[in-house]
């Protein structure tokens, strides 16, 4: 008797890490961005935070060929570039980007 196929499926991720998205969790990560703050302000934030100079600088020092675990390559270069910040960079880059919401 043949036992029926089982088809391999993927492991099962946690539901509430799907349902925000990759920019959110990278600002989030980076104390840039409280975890409450609404997908679309943060699109704002996150679309701030690429255009900032200092970020766009080490965005382009960024090796090509590195990835990171769940992030799409449209956000990879900037998501590289925050981790490569000191804690520093990243109270500057939140000062900056607070100047700019207001």
């Amino acid at each position: 008797m043949k036992h029926p196929k089982h088809s391999k499926r993927a492991p099962p991720t946690h539901p509430s890490a799907l349902a925000v998205p990759s920019y959110h969790r990278i600002l989030v990560k980076h104390g840039l961005i409280e975890k409450t703050l609404s997908i679309p302000d943060a699109y704002e934030v996150f679309l701030k935070v690429g255009a900032d100079p200092e970020v766009q600088k080490l965005s382009r020092k960024v090796e090509r060929g590195s990835k990171m675990k769940h992030v799409p390559a449209l956000y990879l270069a900037t998501a590289m570039a925050l981790q490569g910040m000191t804690k520093q960079e990243l109270e500057a880059l939140k000062l900056r980007i607070k100047e700019k919401r207001v």
